[in-house]
């Protein structure tokens, strides 16, 4: 008989561990209280088009989420601009060239943009003379990139970006967890800079995009999954919180009005939930995965007459350093960035606001919180009138912090799990945030599940 094995997530996390164990042959039902498919992949209907309220795209050359793409038969496309800037020195300036996760490895082209003032770009130089830097056995990218570039590189730089992928601080951000090529470039050479500039003249050559999407918007995405799985007879269950899990005899037990039995689960939910799931199973488990801290993040998208837009709005956005004190983290301006998304009459701009520390969005009513961002917004691009549309999405706790200690927690929760038969756990509170690693992570929980029920994966 098939193996029977219950998914707990319809995010893409357990939607892309359901499809590699029905390809494999099981039995899968997957299970989740949410209405809608997808974790956090929500795409709207908003002025006439489909915008993205989360993840609005994911990197090419991390191939899975891009493979799972082509396996449905999707089309995808890259964005029609690579520029970026940043708000900063009273004005939006362009990144510049040769940025490592935000570290500068070209400090003339730092120079040239003038993101750094003077005092500024002369403590990065010192990062070539300075001798080599000793760390603690898991220091935050903050520790590194102080201690070598000093703070204005790791405030007005590294922050913004490494910063804004988690909605984190990266002051507390675990560098091993979160930008592994950085911790590496610390332990193994004394300059920041040289390594890493040695390292980008050594790695191979990569063409194409750096990100891609799909026209129709990500939840076309988690859509075409969805059908996939219910058309090879597996049991997509929303509306199904699963309340408790329970050994009956050699199965699990999912209770989720009405039970599910199984031989196996893949838990791919939130950590709160796992830890909670898992707590009367494996409660180390449970007890490391209830150390890892969230934030919370507000994400406006916004339409303007575009003749009422002074800037030229020719790039695909721009960031906003933590001490700049504004209340938005980040603006993405859609009708630039992605040609699908081109409006002849309007431009769409999306506006995120809420990190690690910072809960003020969160706090805002949905007007308040329209009325201030359209002011900062403003006065970033020039707005001659106020947005036609507007629309709000929040996702409180959403985003997992990588602490200091991250892999250590994580290595606590497998050395938990491995004395209890039959459960893996999965997700973005582990081992990466964007949609590959989350896909990456499921499919790796599906083929343990199936290798200890002695099932082959299905090549592919």
């Amino acid at each position: 008989m098939s193996p029977r094995v219950v998914v707990v997530g319809s995010g893409i996390t357990g939607l892309a561990a359901a499809l590699a164990l029905t390809d494999a042959g099981a039995a899968v039902t997957v299970l989740d209280g949410a209405e809608h498919p997808g974790g956090r992949i929500r795409t709207m209907a908003f002025a006439g088009l489909p915008v993205e309220t989360g993840p609005d795209a994911f990197l090419a050359r991390v191939p899975h989420a891009a493979d799972l793409c082509r396996r449905l038969g999707l089309d995808l496309v890259a964005p029609a601009t690579g520029r970026a800037f940043l708000w900063a020195r009273g004005g939006l300036r362009p990144l510049p060239a040769g940025l490592v996760l935000g570290v500068p490895s070209d400090l003339p082209a730092v120079a040239r943009s003038g993101l750094l003032s003077p005092t500024g770009l002369a403590r990065a130089a010192l990062d070539l003379v300075l001798p080599r830097s000793s760390f603690a056995a898991d220091p935050s990218v903050g520790d590194i990139v102080r201690a070598r570039l000093g703070p204005a590189v790791q405030t007005g730089l590294v922050d913004p970006l490494l910063g804004g992928i988690h909605a984190g601080d990266s002051d507390l951000l675990s560098a091993e967890s979160t930008s592994p090529q950085l911790a590496a470039a610390a332990r193994s050479g004394r300059s920041l800079v040289l390594t890493l500039r040695r390292h980008a003249r050594q790695a191979p050559a990569v063409d194409g995009p750096v990100f891609l999407t799909h026209p129709g918007g990500l939840g076309a995405v988690v859509e075409a999954l969805v059908g996939t799985l219910r058309a090879a007879g597996t049991e997509v269950a929303l509306g199904r919180p699963v309340q408790r899990l329970r050994r009956q005899g050699s199965s699990w037990v999912a209770e989720a009005g009405p039970d599910v039995a199984a031989d196996a689960v893949v838990l791919t939910t939130p950590a709160p939930v796992t830890a909670s799931l898992l707590g009367p199973h494996a409660p180390e488990a449970a007890a490391a995965l209830g150390e890892i801290e969230h934030s919370s993040v507000v994400v406006t998208t916004l339409a303007y007459d575009r003749a009422s837009v002074r800037h030229p709005l020719d790039g695909s956005g721009f960031l906003v350093p933590r001490p700049e004190g504004r209340l938005m983290t980040a603006s993405t301006w859609l009708s630039s960035k992605w040609a699908h998304l081109h409006h002849p009459e309007l431009a769409l701009i999306r506006v995120s606001a809420g990190r690690n520390g910072d809960g003020r969005a969160m706090a805002m009513t949905d007007s308040e919180l329209i009325g201030a961002l359209h002011s900062e917004l403003s006065e970033a691009v020039g707005l001659g009138s106020s947005p036609v549309e507007a629309a709000v999405t929040r996702w409180p706790d959403a985003f997992a912090q990588y602490g200091r200690g991250h892999g250590a927690r994580l290595q606590r929760v497998e050395t938990a799990l491995a004395s209890v038969a039959g459960l893996e756990v999965a997700g973005s509170a582990l081992r990466g945030v964007g949609l590959p690693a989350c896909i990456a992570q499921g499919q790796a929980a599906a083929g343990r599940v199936l290798e200890a029920l002695g099932v082959a994966a299905a090549a592919g």
